[in-house]
């Protein structure tokens, strides 16, 4: 298994941010061929108390590591990040992993 995360900082506008992630992003980032599973978290607490730094974490879930390359480099792909860097370019970090 191979995934992507994308981890948002928090939002100056929360709400407008949950509108355009779960009614625009997630639908369009949903269509990327090979994508298995789509996992969004929603940050609550730090064990340590206080704030998180991340307000939100979405991790994307495919076969393979090659599975996930040909997912980007799809149209679909191509629209979900083009989409990402217009509302969230200066809130999200991007990692890839696999489990170990």
């Amino acid at each position: 298994m191979a995934k992507l995360i994308a981890l948002y900082k928090h939002p100056e506008d929360k709400a407008a941010f949950d509108d355009h992630y779960f009614n625009t992003h997630a639908p369009i980032t949903a269509k990327i061929p090979g994508l298995r599973e789509m996992k969004v978290t929603k940050f609550t607490a730090s064990p340590m108390g206080g704030e998180t730094p991340y307000y939100l974490m979405c991790e994307m879930i495919y076969d393979s590591a090659e599975d996930l390359k040909k997912g980007l480099r799809s149209d679909e792909g191509k629209a979900s990040g083009k989409d990402l860097m217009s509302f969230a370019g200066n809130l999200v970090t991007l990692l890839i992993g696999e489990d170990a």
